[in-house]
């Protein structure tokens, strides 16, 4: 998944805002492009207090329940939303967001998906109920990015 243009990246998240991304497109790289689309294309809306709301509109709009083993995840949530603000505030602020949002989707990190999360919180945990349903500090290791927002 890739954006021609900013257009393209903003028609990509309307469809989480307006929960009709279609389920293809809602990958893990679905995920990462909507979330920093949302940051750089829509930065008057809180994430930190509205992601949750609208990842779990878009599950339910694609029959995928909310449970506490099926659908939204919040420390998953949240590690992804902390390494994108990251790297985001380490790249070049000048290119359009297509761009931006594309070499994030290049980056190893970022495309790993859930390996990602595996030097800093055990399988054990990380997939536990309280992890899903809340946010759960690392076990393994401290994150490498700011906690704070």
């Amino acid at each position: 998944m890739r954006f021609a243009d900013d257009a393209a990246l903003a028609a990509h998240v309307q469809g989480l805002l307006d929960a009709t991304l279609t389920k293809a497109r809602w990958t893990h790289e679905g995920h990462i492009a909507a979330t920093a689309g949302l940051m750089l294309l829509h930065p008057e809306i809180d994430l930190a207090r509205d992601l949750r709301g609208l990842i779990m509109r878009l599950n339910d709009s694609h029959g995928v329940p909310n449970s506490d083993t099926r659908g939204y995840h919040e420390t998953i949530t949240r590690f992804f939303l902390l390494a994108l603000r990251d790297a985001l505030a380490k790249d070049d602020a000048m290119r359009p967001a297509h761009a931006r949002v594309n070499a994030l989707l290049d980056a190893g990190m970022l495309g790993t998906g859930k390996r990602a999360l595996a030097p800093y919180w055990s399988e054990a945990l990380l997939f536990s109920v309280q992890a899903r349903r809340g946010w759960v500090p690392p076990d393994l290791a401290p994150l490498p990015y700011p906690i704070g927002g």
